[in-house]
Parts: C-alpha cells; structure tokens; sequence
C-alpha cells in the first residue's frame, strides 16, 4: 500500500483564498490540538499573505502566531510558503535579510519551508533554499504551474532537476490558479518521477473545477502528496476538501488512513467560524468559474482584484479588468500568477482599465518587473510596452539581488532610532514593511472589525460640506460597496460638484499620498513625476500634466484622496 500523504491548508492558503486572510490565531488555537492528532503530513500555516495581514489589518506579530500554533501543534510539522528572494513581502530583500528571516523562521517554529519562485528563475530561490539547509530543515522546492505558448512539460521537468540539485527535500507543482487538467497532472508528475528521486506534492485550486480529478489522475501517477483544506473552507479558489479526499481513497491502495470520524469533528468547528467571518466572505470566490481557465487568475489573486475594484468603487469594471489581465499577461512575457506578479500583472491591469489609457500609469513595481529586478521573464516582454515602460533604459541580466546592498543593519538602526525593538524579530518585520511595521510596533495599530460597516447615521459639523456641495456616502448593500452622492435639492451632482482649477493635477484613483516629488516654487515638465501615491499596495507615480511651476500644493502626504481629488496646481 502506498498511502497518499496530506498538507492542509486550512491555517494559511484556504483563508487567504476565502476570507481574505483576515482568520485571527485565537480562532485557530482552539481547534489546533484536535488537528494535530490528525496525522497529516504538515499543516500549512505561516508566509504567504498571513505576515502581511496581521500586522497591517489584525494588529497581530505574525512571529507570535507561529511560535503558538508550533506550541499547540508538536507532533505536526509546520509549513509556511516562501518568495523566495521576496520573502513574504512584495519585493527582492538583500541576502542578508534572507538569511536572517529563514533562521529565525526556523528558530520559532517552521519545520518545511515551501520556496518557490514568481517566474521560476532559480537564482532568486538558491539563497533561501540554501539557508533553510543550514538550519537542517526540509526544504520543498516550488515549482509554478501555468499554461502558456512559452511553458510545457519538460520545462517543468527540468527545472525540478535542478531543485533537486539545489538539495531540495521534495517537489511541490505549484498550481495556483487552478489550470492543471488531469491528464497534464497524470504527465507531468509521472515526467518528473523519471528525473528526480524524490516525494511530489501537487497543490491547486478548486477555481475551475477541475482539482478533485486532476488530483485523482496524480494518485495514480504516483503522487505522495496532495494539499487539501478542511471542508468549510475548501472549494471554489480554495483547495479540495480534505475529508472528501479520505474519503475517496479509503479502501484503495491509497488509502490516507487518517481518521475520518476526527475529522468531522474538526469540521464542526470550522462551520461554526465561517458565521463569525462571513462579513469577509464574497460568494464570488467560492463559485466554480471556468472562465480562469482563460484569464488565469489565482484564488488569492482575484480576491485582490475584488478588493481593489471595491476600494476605486470600480467593481461595474469588474469583467473589462479581467479580460485585460491576460492581455498585461502576454506584454509581460507570460509569468506565472502568483505573489508577486500576480499583483504585478493585476495592479496594472486594473490601472489600464480604470485610466482608460494602457500603461499611461506605471506603479514602481511594473518597472521593476520589465528592468529585470523580478528575474528573467519566461518569455521577451513586448518591446512597444518595455519602451513604453522603460524609455532608454536597459533591462539587466544578472542575478536581480546581486545588485543589492546589505540592508539589516540599517534598518535595525533606523527602527533603533524610535526604540520600538523588543526583539530581533521586530527588526525583520520593520525591514519588510517598514511603514506599516512603525505603526504596528507603535502600539497605534488597531484590529480590523468583523462586522460590516453601516453607513453613518450623520455628519459631524466639521465633515459637512457646503450648502451649495453635494454630500457623498459610502454605503453597503448585500455586502457590494457603493458611493452615493446627494445633491442640495434644485441642483444636480454636476452643478454641485466643487470646480477643479483648470491647472489642476488630480488622480485617477483612491489610495494614499504617499511623498510630493517636488515643492511650491519647483519648475515642471509635463510628464514628471511629482508625486507618490500608494494604491492596491503598490506606488503610482501621479505625473505633472503640463509644463510650468507648482504654484499650490493642497493635499498634505498622508492623506486619502479619492478619484479626482487635486493634488496640486501648475501655472
């Protein structure tokens, strides 16, 4: 009998999948000692989106979940999901952050390390996998599924070649949008089963249907583990039900032989807390939708889109945004979506959209992509898009963190400065987000509520507009954001609106100023950036619109602007 193992996933990828990320640890901890008699072959539960998440909306340390989760769970192996050189964050860190994250990762309590790169460039993976060796811990290298003109299944085959060079502990096939079809689960595992000697794991997403037979394909390919989440969380872009799937294999020569009877106990739990999150639970994302198998969009990736659509009040752009993303897709090569290009590619997207005008706004991050500080792209980025991009600039061709310099001990002294450091960890964390790590460790950061917001009964004095101003008010209906403007009566909206100076810079989208590129006095040329604003987690430059002199500066940084809203004017 060869018994098929099992990763659930339902402490880390399931609730990123479905809930945004937003499940809190004290609702993990009750139900932990119950999951860790369960046998699996690890409990996904750390990286990925979750770091982020807990101190940016939860006001949790990310650190302290795992050490607690480790702490009520020792007979199971705990597994967090890697960037490789991005770490948990949105970019290339210096090696030495590398270093320094993956020990102390290990230190409190990750036992496998799941690294995988965003394009598979196996440059950005050597460091981590190498640190994560040295801390003697399994090491499961990624590969990231997708399908394209330029990928194919020797490709794949290759590159698990060279993880295991690398002295990778095992294979996962990252499929995080849900595309492998049976028979490419069947051919691939069984092509990478004649390269290398080592356990596959395969993780996908129920997003198009598809992953309860591409996972029964792989068992008998020969597949050793399956990545599963508990039912209630499992489905649409989230996993397979990890109860369905022992289910199915009991009495066969796969037999999981976990308990099932435990199990649903288990289960009875988690249907309890799906009440608690629903607020934060958008049916769209627990729908089969086989159109992904056109546009290509990972389970977390398209609840980010939600998200952002909801944040520009743009989700009536909700099907042209998602026909754009495998247009941005192929001008950029065909990279895999998954974290960070998964953002990369649906930022930009979402921007070519709501400006109406492609690649008129560049976010910081996209340039990146096309210099090359990302990796090599799996195939040559558009030339009229990297011109467009680039200007006269030129792409590089060497390992992208070679070009950066240490940068822990700077941070340590820059968070030294506010005194804020209770313990190495803390540094770690302010180095990868640092302007939100401030407010975290501060003290100033508050938890996210649950409940849906209900629009205000009134405005204070101080927020009423004019009499001759319209007033506008978010509101919620069935859980879908919408701004509502009341005009004074015998007036339009249009007539009420406040008039813009003709010399205006305004833009195009909510988000946060961020910095102003230049002052009161500064001379312009149409086309310079002039400010940073940070939207959908990532910066826009907002570019001058004329030549001249910036004669007023309204909005100070820090603020949240909404569409339209002027910045400056320029005369």
């Amino acid at each position: 009998m060869v018994r098929v193992k099992l990763t659930d996933t339902v402490f880390r990828d399931a609730h990123q999948s479905l809930l945004a990320t937003r499940m809190r640890t004290r609702d993990m901890l009750p139900i932990a000692e119950k999951m860790d008699q369960v046998g699996f072959f690890s409990v996904e539960m750390w990286g990925g989106a979750t770091f982020d998440t807990c101190i940016r909306f939860l006001n949790e340390d990310p650190w302290e979940r795992l050490r607690a989760l480790k702490k009520a769970m020792p007979e199971t192996p705990m597994q967090m999901l890697l960037r490789g050189q991005n770490l948990v964050g949105y970019r290339h860190y210096a090696d030495d952050v590398v270093d320094r994250f993956v020990e102390k990762a290990a230190k409190n309590g990750v036992d496998i390390f799941r690294i995988f790169d965003a394009v598979n460039d196996i440059r950005n993976m050597e460091r981590s996998i190498a640190a994560a060796k040295r801390m003697e811990k399994h090491v499961q290298g990624g590969i990231s599924y997708t399908i394209s003109p330029v990928h194919s299944i020797d490709q794949f085959a290759d590159f698990a070649v060279q993880l295991a060079q690398l002295g990778c502990d095992s294979i996962c096939i990252k499929d995080m949008a849900g595309l492998i079809t049976p028979q490419n689960a069947y051919d691939l595992i069984r092509a990478i089963k004649k390269e290398v000697n080592l356990p596959i794991n395969l993780h996908t997403h129920c997003t198009s249907g598809m992953a309860q037979m591409s996972y029964f394909h792989a068992v008998e390919a020969g597949v050793d583990i399956l990545d599963t989440a508990m039912s209630p969380l499992s489905g649409g872009t989230s996993q397979p039900a990890t109860e369905s799937l022992v289910a199915s294999l009991q009495g066969t020569p796969y037999d999981t032989g976990l308990d099932l009877e435990l199990l649903t106990e288990i289960k009875r739990y988690f249907e309890k807390l799906m009440d608690i999150y629903a607020p934060v639970f958008n049916p769209i994302l627990a729908r089969v939708d086989t159109n992904v198998l056109i546009y290509q969009v990972p389970g977390g990736m398209l609840s980010n889109l939600v998200s952002q659509l909801i944040e520009q009040k743009a989700m009536d752009k909700w099907d042209d945004v998602l026909a754009e993303v495998p247009r941005v897709r192929k001008d950029l090569g065909y990279p895999p979506l998954v974290t960070p290009t998964s953002q990369i590619v649906g930022t930009q997207a979402v921007l070519n959209v709501i400006t109406g005008d492609r690649y008129k706004m560049v976010p910081k991050e996209v340039k990146d992509y096309v210099k090359g500080l990302y990796g090599k792209p799996p195939a040559m980025i558009d030339p009229k898009v990297r011109l467009k991009v680039l200007c006269d600039e030129e792409p590089i061709t060497v390992r992208p963190a070679d070009l950066l310099p240490s940068e822990y001990e700077s941070a340590k002294k820059a968070l030294d400065a506010h005194g804020l450091a209770k313990k190495e960890e803390d540094y770690l964390t302010y180095v990868l987000y640092p302007q939100v790590a401030l407010k975290f460790l501060q003290g100033t950061a508050v938890e996210e509520p649950l409940e849906k917001k209900k629009p205000a009964a009134q405005a204070t004095a101080s927020m009423m507009p004019s009499a001759s101003e319209p007033m506008a008010f978010n509101i919620e209906v069935d859980g879908d954001a919408y701004l509502v403007k009341v005009a004074p009566a015998g007036m339009t909206i249009q007539e009420a609106q406040p008039k813009a100076p003709t010399d205006g810079v305004t833009v195009p989208m909510q988000g946060v100023v961020m910095r102003y590129k230049v002052k009161k006095g500064d001379k312009v040329s149409k086309g310079d950036a002039i400010a940073v604003l940070e939207a959908m987690k990532m910066e826009q430059n907002i570019l001058a619109n004329k030549d001249g002199s910036v004669k007023e500066i309204y909005v100070k940084e820090g603020t949240t602007v909404a569409p339209g809203d002027v910045l400056m004017a320029i005369e």
